[in-house]
């Protein structure tokens, strides 16, 4: 059985967060990380435009940070109580060549992992966990540098109303994807089990990535080299060029 490191970070901000992910990803080694947020934050995808996403003023107004990603996929928000992130870091021949198919490989430990905590979820593509139908978690993948990155979230709790007073949801997006009310298509873990221990979340999601990919973890630290290069990478991360750059 191959060993991987995990990293279990407490909160940092959204521009280190990013920061230390693209360091993982240069780096190579196979990781699993978790982490969270503070202050909250909004990430978007490499490829969207940071106005059309995100209500700036609000986010201004609730102090709230913004940050563009090096993935893909859509804006979302992440509240500093409210949420686990997880980042893997793989060697790309790990996974599966098909983006679909990967999605659904990695993602597979978060299922495990919250069937152990007695969650009924399950895979939507392309690459979203939900549980009767309402999403509680999604990911975002990129490859580069003979790796692949993917990182997500799991909701732990939910503040729509502010989250919808950041994001630009608009009812031809609703429209397009045939949802009557947005609320009604997420949930969180709180919603299903009431209180929840954080530690033992990810206690369960160790194990249930453990047990899917057959990888054995050793809990570590980032290298002296990787934590001495997180100020000059968070440099582009905070930069106007990189988060207006679309």
């Amino acid at each position: 059985m191959d060993r991987w490191r995990v990293l279990i970070h407490q909160t940092r901000d959204a521009y280190t967060n990013m920061s230390i992910d693209e360091i993982l990803l240069r780096n190579g080694t196979p990781t699993l990380r978790f982490y969270q947020w503070y202050p909250s934050a909004i990430s978007i995808g490499y490829f969207q435009g940071i106005r059309e996403e995100v209500n700036l003023k609000a986010c201004q107004k609730a102090k709230v940070d913004v940050v563009r990603r090096i993935t893909g996929g859509g804006a979302v928000y992440h509240d500093e109580k409210g949420e686990i992130a997880y980042s893997i870091i793989a060697p790309i021949d790990c996974v599966p060549s098909n983006i679909q198919e990967s999605y659904e490989y990695l993602c597979t430990g978060l299922i495990k992992g919250l069937h152990l905590l007695g969650v009924h979820a399950r895979f939507s593509p392309i690459n979203d966990i939900q549980i009767d139908h309402k999403k509680i978690s999604g990911s975002a993948q990129t490859r580069r540098y003979g790796h692949v990155l993917q990182h997500g979230t799991l909701l732990c709790s939910l503040n729509l109303d502010l989250m919808f007073r950041l994001l630009r949801i608009t009812q031809e997006k609703i429209k397009d994807k045939h949802i009557k009310n947005v609320k009604e298509r997420v949930t969180s873990l709180e919603i299903i089990l009431g209180p929840i221990d954080k530690d033992k979340v990810i206690e369960a999601l160790i194990i249930g990535f453990k047990e899917t990919l057959h990888i054995d973890f050793k809990q570590c630290e980032m290298t002296p080299e990787e934590l001495s290069s997180i100020p000059k990478v968070r440099k582009k991360y905070v930069q106007r060029e990189w988060n207006f750059k679309r």
